[in-house]
């Protein structure tokens, strides 16, 4: 199968790329290379290319055709929340056009299979604690709103000309499937922290009165490889005529801010002592995935729990730190 990863060079879609390359799957990535970085995209044929300008659909449909492209994995995307409410517009015209023009050139060279790498961002802050599919999203910000936007256009492709298509709205993602594709970014708690032990500054907890086992947020922690995998899984899914769906990827059970610190502080063998600040606005107590469908429709299951999780990260972040030294 000759596969299209938009956003393949970044941090999520170079473990799609590797694991497609390693069960022999032909595979063209397209990245901007604003986040990503081609060294990670391997063996995979790389196309430089910015998928929200205009002249992207001509570009993107030719290089569906001159590859052969059976099928779409979609990853490029902007992801910062906080750029998202200083840049809305700028965000939908990257997250949304982008989209947009990866859906013409799609339907215009005849490829027929899409998973979109969607968000739980969709559901903003539910009052519940675990998530279905079935929650009604209320996205809380920009970039939560482009991710759910971008769900309808592929569910209105699937009904309009019969794109077999899923939406994958995963949770919170860490760790690392080899060392060399460490999260590069510090946007989550993890990869924040490390910042924070490489400045030597204290790990920041914004609130300890939520009303939780510990008093800190908790949320659902999934390892990288697992939702590449679950990629994969849905595009195999996609191989015959399918039902369009959304799926949660997660690991169905929560893990405080807390818990996460002390996970860190094992792995890197640190003592760590956070310290607690004003709660952050938007920050749901606790946000955990219903994963029941995934499991029962693409038999998909997180494998890597917390404690693995962070070791990867770790081990990633160490040859990152070894890397820039030389």
């Amino acid at each position: 199968m000759a596969v299209l990863v938009t956003g393949g060079a970044g941090y999520i879609g170079a473990h799609v790329t590797r694991l497609l390359l390693e069960r022999g799957d032909d595979v063209v990535v397209i990245d901007d290379l604003s986040t990503g970085a081609a060294a990670r995209t391997g063996r995979a044929r790389l196309v430089t290319l910015d998928i929200a300008v205009d002249a992207a659909v001509a570009a993107i449909e030719r290089t569906i055709l001159d590859n052969g492209v059976d099928a779409i994995v979609h990853l490029a995307a902007k992801k910062r929340v906080g750029e998202s409410v200083d840049r809305p517009t700028w965000y939908a015209q990257q997250n949304v056009g982008g989209l947009t023009n990866v859906l013409v050139a799609a339907q215009r060279a005849n490829v027929d299979r899409l998973v979109f790498s969607s968000s739980a961002a969709v559901y903003g802050m539910p009052d519940i604690t675990t998530v279905a599919e079935t929650t009604q999203p209320n996205p809380i910000n920009p970039y939560g709103r482009t991710k759910l936007f971008g769900e309808w256009m592929v569910e209105d492709a699937a009904n309009a000309w019969g794109l077999r298509a899923a939406n994958l709205r995963y949770f919170n993602v860490a760790g690392a499937g080899w060392p060399d594709l460490g999260d590069p970014a510090a946007l989550n708690l993890v990869t924040m922290v490390f910042e924070q032990i490489d400045r030597g500054e204290h790990p920041l907890i914004f609130g300890d009165d939520y009303p939780t086992s510990d008093g800190t947020c908790i949320r659902d922690y999934v390892h990288v490889l697992d939702l590449a995998q679950a990629h994969i899984a849905a595009l195999d899914y996609l191989s015959g005529p399918r039902e369009f769906m959304n799926f949660n990827v997660g690991t169905g059970f929560g893990h405080s801010v807390r818990e996460v610190i002390d996970a860190i502080a094992t792995a890197s063998g640190r003592t760590l002592e956070p310290v607690v600040v004003a709660r952050r606005a938007g920050d749901p107590p606790q946000l955990v995935a219903d994963v029941a469908r995934i499991h029962e429709v693409l038999g998909w299951r997180a494998e890597h729990s917390l404690p693995g999780i962070i070791q990867s990260a770790w081990t990633a972040h160490l040859r990152t730190m070894e890397e820039r030294v030389r």
